[in-house]
This record gives structure tokens, C-alpha cells and sequence, in this order.
């Protein structure tokens, strides 16, 4: 009786094994999760739509020229007034993949309308590859590419600023020179590719977006991602953040890196809407 017992535990264990293989390998980083959100932005025009877009990894598995265009049908069903996009363009050698160069990447995405305008800041493999291709080839598609600079949108004569951040890894990133380009008490949003200049940031920024860490890619029940690309581990791998009253959301991005893995942890399309 023993032998069999072991065998039919063995054979469920396989199964199980299999079978989370499957849903993490070929499943899951398929997926597109639009994930909704209501942050308060003292001054902001209330109620404007700001779509979040994040390492993209064109070429990565999942992450065709046929799936960029579907992520462009489903923000442009949503009707966004802002598109935000956080950097990561482009891939290197990740597992399954092929490399797409950074042009056709961001014709596609060009082909988002929304309302007011396309914002974009770069990250470390779109420097690692060729940081001023990307942004000529992102600044084609119809975005205003931001490096410590900043640029505003307006709706109803309510103004609101984007401040992009240079990539912590491999530029230099001036939150203080950037914010100064800002009136003071003007509403504003601040871009970062890599959350982890979030400590440094000063309580007049409401919200920060950033990506980079792809929600750490696998999230194991009780434990949460065990490897996430951060100097602060699992604090800032993914989701709203609240520290000392300043809010940070880490989009969990849309491609792959290193391995083509995601469990737990779907590509995301995150929505957020403003209140004043």
C-alpha cells in the first residue's frame, strides 16, 4: 500500500507541477489585466484619465508586434486623456525571445490616441541598447520624452505637470533641479523608471508612477516575490505605496525579463483616475 501511496502523491505533485508550469510559462504573461485606480492629486483636474504603461520588452516571449497592437485597442478603449509610459522599451536577451528594435515597437504604440498628449521616460535597457534611438523612435510614435524635465497638460484651464526622472541605474537623476521647473503649489505627477528614488522625494510630488521591478514577475502565497530588481527588496515591487503621506503606484509592467516567467503576477494596464 505504501509504494502506491507514494506514486499517487508523486503523480499529483507532477501534475501540479505541470500544470503551474504551463499557467506561468505560457498563460499568464499573456494575459492583460486593466487595473483600475482612484488617486487624490490636491488641484489636478478632477476626473482626468491617466493610462500606465510600463517595460513593454518588445521582443520579450508574449510580446509580439500582434500584442503591442492589441494593448493599443485596449487603452484606446479606455478613452484615457493622458498615456504614460515608464520606460523599457526594448529586451536583451531574454528567454524564448527575439529582439524587436525600438522603431516598430513604438509605431505601435504611437497608435494611442488619447485625449491630451503621451508622456515617456526611459530606462535602463532602453540605455543599455541605445538611449537616444529609443527616444527619437518613442518621440516619433507622438511622445514628449521627459529627462529631468518636465512638460503639462491642460483640461478646462486646470493645469496638471508631468516631471520625468533620468534612470537611477545608468543616468543621473535630478529630482530637486526637475521639481524646480515646476511653480510652486501647481499639481504634479512625477515619473521614475526605478522606484527606488522614493525615499528622496518631497512631500509636494502627490504621486510618483514607476515600473521597472515587473511586480518582481512571481509572487509565492505567504512569501510574496522572492527576487525583485530593488535595493528595498519587496517594498516597492508592485501596487500603491504610502510612506510619510506621499504616494508612490509601481505598475507591474507588461513584458518579461531574464526569464519568461509570471505567477501571481499578471502584465498590467493600469488606469488611473485623479481626484482633486
Amino acid at each position: 500500500m505504501r509504494p502506491q501511496w507514494w506514486r499517487a502523491v508523486s503523480a499529483a505533485g507532477l501534475t501540479v507541477a505541470v500544470v503551474l508550469g504551463v499557467w506561468s510559462i505560457a498563460l499568464e504573461p499573456d494575459h492583460l489585466f486593466v487595473n483600475p485606480l482612484r488617486v487624490r492629486v490636491p488641484g489636478a483636474p478632477a476626473g482626468l484619465k491617466v493610462v500606465v504603461l510600463a517595460d513593454v520588452h518588445g521582443g520579450a516571449p508574449h510580446v509580439s508586434a500582434a500584442k503591442l497592437r492589441k494593448v493599443v485597442g485596449v487603452v484606446n478603449g479606455l478613452e484615457p486623456d493622458v498615456v504614460v509610459f515608464l520606460g523599457d522599451l526594448v529586451i536583451h536577451g531574454v528567454v524564448g525571445g527575439r529582439f524587436m528594435d525600438p522603431e516598430p515597437a513604438a509605431r505601435e504604440l504611437g497608435a494611442m490616441t488619447p485625449r491630451l498628449g503621451k508622456v515617456a521616460v526611459l530606462g535602463n535597457h532602453d540605455w543599455w541598447l541605445d538611449g537616444p534611438r529609443v527616444r527619437r523612435a518613442l518621440e516619433a510614435g507622438g511622445f514628449r520624452v521627459l529627462e529631468n524635465d518636465v512638460t503639462s497638460v491642460d483640461r478646462g484651464g486646470v493645469r496638471l505637470w508631468f516631471a520625468g526622472l533620468a534612470d537611477l541605474w545608468t543616468r543621473q537623476p535630478d529630482i530637486e533641479g526637475t521639481l524646480a521647473k515646476i511653480p510652486a503649489g501647481e499639481p504634479l505627477v512625477l515619473l521614475t523608471h526605478n522606484p527606488d528614488l522614493f525615499p528622496n522625494v518631497p512631500a509636494r510630488v502627490a504621486l510618483t508612477l514607476a515600473g521597472h521591478t515587473h511586480g518582481g514577475q512571481v509572487r509565492i502565497p505567504l512569501l510574496g516575490p522572492p527576487i525583485v530588481p530593488s535595493a528595498f527588496g519587496q517594498r516597492y515591487a508592485a501596487g500603491m505605496i504610502e510612506e510619510d503621506g506621499r504616494r508612490m503606484f509601481v505598475t507591474t509592467g507588461i513584458g518579461t525579463s531574464i526569464l519568461p516567467v509570471r505567477f501571481r503576477v499578471p502584465p498590467e494596464i493600469a488606469v488611473i483616475t485623479l481626484e482633486d
